[in-house]
């Protein structure tokens, strides 16, 4: 193609902002021309992206959550689908949402318009029987973990692995006093950070708990301090939870955004399950992850979890190498109780760091380029 395409793309919450931001950057290395549009936040929009939703509209997760929101967001589907027909791009990028994405890329493409999609949807996790669904709905999908062109393309879809973006970004030897003098934290010292999610519902669920961990905490580790990332519109209510949880406001650093950071200047996280504890793991710091979910739609996704692992860390290094306490597990007592076993045994944080490096390397490719290639023939083809 000589001339700039057109591409259309959708990405919710903050993880999928910054993949297609990172994607869209490597596409407009190609194109620097291209006009892109759809449903994007800030990231995208850095890189030239015109939206026609903010990206937070699809920030809900969990199926009860999601009935809360249904009318809403089939009517954006609807209105972005039909005006994607009535002029069609070049391609649509489905960038992860594929609750959101998978619907409206099968009833494009049924109408002659080009599909990509970008990061598999987790069918090696959980909800196997989506396979078909992808293969009819998706032209090409872009994959960021190394296993999952082979299990696409064993089911007819053609897949590309591109690396994870996120280990381009973020360096394989992280400079923990740099961040620390960025984030005005002293050099010395342990420092936990707390990340209690990207949306206001794990926010609501997870902060209180996460707050009355770090002051159970800070009970025995008393030179402990702690530093929260905040989404800017969610900072008011994380300085609620910390408030009401009793903890001492002179050992809390809340900072708007700056998440890697974050993650570079701290020793040890708790963390919400999700994009964020990948994130944590290629700045090679451990962790603790949680979680909570409305009861039904926890009964729900047990039924259809496939592996006994939640975090993406655990996940990809296929054993329980940092802890998760989910659900009724996710007790402050708990919480703290793990982070404290963290804290002691220095040698166990050494190993797991020395892990997260290797997956570090695993991940890492020149993700621009071969997502940019892939792009290419799925338009020439």
């Amino acid at each position: 193609m000589d001339g700039a395409p057109r591409f259309a793309l959708v990405a919710g919450e903050a993880s999928g902002d910054l993949l297609a931001g990172l994607l869209l950057g490597g596409l407009r290395g190609r194109w620097p021309g291209l006009q892109s549009a759809g449903i994007g936040g800030p990231r995208m929009q850095a890189q030239g992206f015109q939206p026609w939703w903010p990206h937070e509209k699809l920030a809900v997760s969990g199926y009860v959550e999601v009935l809360r929101h249904y009318r809403e967001l089939v009517g954006i589907r609807r209105q972005l689908r039909d005006r994607l027909l009535a002029d069609p791009p070049d391609l649509f990028i489905g960038v992860d949402a594929p609750d959101f994405n998978l619907d409206l890329e099968l009833q494009l493409r049924d109408r002659g318009v080009r599909t990509a999609h970008f990061v598999c949807p987790s069918i090696w996790a959980w909800r196997p029987e989506r396979i078909e669904k992808i293969r009819r709905a998706c032209g090409h999908v872009l994959c960021i973990f190394p296993f999952e062109p082979d299990l696409l393309r064993s089911h007819g879809v053609p897949a590309t692995y591109v690396g994870h973006p996120l280990a381009n970004v973020i360096p394989a030897e992280p400079d923990q006093a740099a961040a620390r003098a960025s984030l005005g934290l002293a050099r010395d010292g342990e420092v936990v950070a707390i990340l209690p999610g990207s949306r206001a519902a794990e926010v609501q669920r997870l902060a209180g708990i996460f707050f009355e961990a770090a002051v159970l905490l800070r009970r025995q580790r008393p030179g402990v301090r702690f530093i929260v990332p905040a989404i800017p519109r969610l900072r008011a209510r994380i300085e609620a939870a910390a408030a009401y949880a009793g903890l001492d406001p002179d050992v809390l650093t809340i900072v708007d955004g700056r998440s890697h950071d974050v993650l570079a200047a701290c020793d040890l996280t708790l963390i919400a399950s999700g994009t964020a504890t990948l994130e944590a793991a290629l700045y090679q710091r451990p962790m603790v992850i949680s979680y909570r979910v409305n009861a039904i739609t926890h009964a729900l996704m047990r039924r259809k979890q496939l592996q006994p692992w939640v975090g993406l860390p655990n996940i990809l290094c296929g054993e329980f190498v940092v802890p998760e306490l989910l659900q009724h597990d996710a007790t402050p007592q708990a919480l703290a109780r793990a982070l404290l076993d963290w804290l002691e045994a220095p040698g166990r944080m050494a190993a797991v760091r020395t892990r997260f490096r290797a997956l570090h390397g695993e991940l890492r490719r020149d993700t621009a380029t071969l997502a940019t290639h892939a792009i290419e023939e799925v338009i020439q083809s």
